[in-house]
């Protein structure tokens, strides 16, 4: 399971939300910002089963504060990296790539860091990405739905964390297996593969989430998209 936000640390139920799914079995990976974490998430961080993930847009603080609109983020961001290394918290990165610049600088300096799960995304046409556009299913890799949905926090589900204007229903209402299985989500699915464009991949990097085998955003997964 992924919490992911907004800044899912900031939920007042994230914590309570971790520990359940701990409880049963599952593994929970955090995708934060990594601006601020109170001491009692890096307690959390610390349990058998618990994984982070952030975002790293450059290894300049300048363009990352431009992405992230704080100044200050990429210096908060990279010393909570370092903190998660040296506590041993299981921690993936993804270069966030804007315009295709400085992704080796940054991959470098993360290496340089300790980090060892690194990946490369770009910016995707959703939510702060989409520059005010109207959302459509073109920019998204086609297995939305698939072994994968998204559950927001007033609990209503879409096929994914990018496709939340797809809404299927709600857990509050039935049982997220009915969501899933149910006609909604089925037609969610077929909306998302009409708009694929096959000249046109929205996801070119080989291990894709359109692959059997890919959990995107799921640990242990090294796949695209990043969430």
């Amino acid at each position: 399971m992924q919490l992911i936000g907004g800044e899912p640390t900031l939920h007042p139920h994230a914590r309570e939300i971790a520990e359940h799914a701990l409880g049963n079995g599952m593994g929970v990976e955090v995708y934060s910002n990594l601006v601020h974490l109170s001491p009692a998430w890096w307690e959390l961080l610390q349990r058998p089963g618990m994984r982070l993930a952030t975002s790293y847009y450059s290894s300049d603080p300048a363009r990352h504060g431009a992405m992230t609109g704080r100044a200050a983020s990429h210096r908060h961001t990279r010393a909570n990296i370092v903190r998660a290394l040296d506590l041993g918290v299981p921690l993936r990165v993804s270069i966030v790539a804007v315009d295709g610049h400085d992704v080796e600088a940054t991959r470098e300096d993360l290496e340089h860091l300790g980090v060892t799960r690194i990946g490369v995304d770009r910016v995707r046409p959703y939510g702060r990405g989409a520059n005010g556009q109207e959302p459509d299913c073109a920019g998204l890799c086609g297995a939305c739905g698939v072994g994968r949905a998204a559950v927001a926090p007033d609990g209503t589900v879409s096929p994914c964390v990018f496709s939340t204007w797809m809404q299927t229903g709600n857990v509050h209402e039935q049982p997220l297996a009915a969501i899933l299985a149910g006609p909604d989500m089925q037609q969610a699915r077929h909306e998302i593969r009409a708009g694929q464009d096959p000249d046109n991949p929205p996801n070119p990097i080989p291990c894709g989430p359109d692959y059997d085998s890919c959990t995107p955003g799921g640990p242990p997964s090294g796949c695209s998209p990043r969430n």
